[in-house]
C-alpha cells in the first residue's frame, strides 16, 4: 500500500528498537520492533521489513510505512471490492504499484476475473514480500491469473497493448517523489483513461485529509478534466495516521459509485459471491460515501 506525501524519517531503524515515521511537521509515530527481517537498499529505495509488538509485520520504504499485516485489509479491500462489486463484471484489473500483493490478493477473490496485471517498478519489493508476507499474498502468487510486470507503470499504461484493456485500474501509487512523480497529475490520469475499457473504473489513494486537505481538491479537479464522473469515498487505516483516508474514483462511461442502486447491487453481488473479507462488508460500502462536513467542503 502507498503512503501519501510523507516526510522521510530521520530516525530509521538503526538508532533504537523503535521504527519512527515522520509524516507531517510536528507529528510522528513509532513502532516497537521485535525482529528485523530485511534491511536493504534497492535501485530505488530503502526497504525494511520487521515484526512489531502492536502492528504485526511491517514494511517501510525510505522509513515510511507501506503495509502492516494487521490493518492492510482496511486499505486493500476498499480500493478493490467496492468498485468491483458495483461494476459487476470486472474481468481485467491493473494495479499500479502494490508490490506487497495485498490488493492483488483481494482482486483475485472474484471468480469472474480473468487477469490481474501488477506493475511495480521495484522488483526487489515484490521478491521480499513474496518471501516475508506469505500470510497475505501466498494465494495470489500461486494464482495463474496474476501477471507481474517489473516496469514503470506510467510507461506501461501508455503502451498500445494497454489501450481499452482494463475494467478496473487501482493506483496504489507511491509518494510523489523520485520515480513516483510520474504517477500524479493530468498526464497520468490521461493514461488511466486510455487504458480503461468503456464502463470501467479507476480508484486512487488520495491522502489523509486531516493533514493533507489540498489533495482531495487537487485530485478531483484534475480527474474532472478527463472523466465526466468522479468522486470520493473514505476508509480508516490505523497506521495511516490522521483518521480518515480519502480514496478517489473515476469512471470511463460507467455509473457513479455510491448511488443507492449501486450500493444495493454491490450488496447482492457480495452475498452471491460469498467473498471472505477481513474489512469490507456492504454496510461499510454504504457508509464510505458519508463525508463529514469538513471533508465535503474540500470537494470542488
Amino acid at each position: 500500500m502507498a503512503r501519501p506525501q510523507p516526510q522521510p524519517s530521520k530516525t530509521g531503524l538503526s538508532s533504537s528498537k523503535l521504527a519512527t515515521e515522520r509524516l507531517h511537521k510536528g507529528y510522528a509515530q513509532s513502532m516497537e520492533i521485535t525482529k528485523v527481517l530485511a534491511d536493504e537498499r534497492s535501485q530505488y529505495q530503502q526497504i525494511r521489513i520487521f515484526d512489531t509488538v502492536a502492528n504485526g509485520r511491517v514494511m517501510t520504504l525510505d522509513d515510511i510505512v507501506q503495509i502492516t499485516s494487521r490493518d492492510e485489509s482496511a486499505y486493500a479491500d476498499m480500493l478493490t471490492h467496492l468498485p468491483m462489486l458495483e461494476h459487476g463484471k470486472v474481468e481485467r484489473v491493473m494495479i499500479v504499484g502494490g508490490g506487497d500483493l495485498s490488493i492483488a490478493d483481494e482482486a483475485l477473490k472474484h471468480k469472474g476475473v480473468k487477469e490481474v496485471v501488477l506493475v511495480d517498478i521495484d522488483g526487489r519489493v515484490i521478491e521480499l514480500c513474496k518471501k516475508l508476507f506469505g500470510e497475505i499474498n501466498a494465494k495470489a502468487f500461486r494464482d495463474k491469473r496474476l501477471k507481474l510486470e517489473v516496469a514503470d507503470a506510467f510507461e506501461y499504461l501508455g503502451r498500445k497493448s494497454s489501450r481499452n484493456r482494463f475494467d478496473l485500474i487501482i493506483a496504489d501509487r507511491p509518494d510523489p517523489v523520485g520515480p513516483g512523480k510520474a504517477l500524479f497529475g493530468e498526464t497520468f490520469y490521461d493514461r488511466i483513461k486510455y487504458a480503461l475499457r468503456k464502463g470501467g473504473y479507476a480508484t486512487f489513494q488520495t491522502g489523509v485529509p486531516f493533514y493533507q486537505p489540498w489533495e482531495i481538491t487537487e485530485a478531483l479537479e484534475e480527474l474532472s478534466r478527463f472523466f465526466p464522473r468522479s468522486g470520493l469515498y473514505l476508509t480508516v487505516v490505523p497506521t495511516y495516521i490522521g483518521g480518515y483516508m480519502a480514496l478517489s474514483w473515476a469512471t470511463k462511461g460507467g455509473k457513479p459509485l455510491g448511488t443507492k442502486a449501486g450500493i444495493a447491487k454491490a450488496a447482492r453481488a457480495f452475498k452471491k459471491a460469498k467473498l471472505k473479507t477481513d474489512h469490507y462488508n456492504p454496510e461499510l460500502h454504504a457508509a464510505a460515501f458519508a463525508l463529514p462536513q469538513w471533508i465535503r467542503k474540500l470537494v470542488p
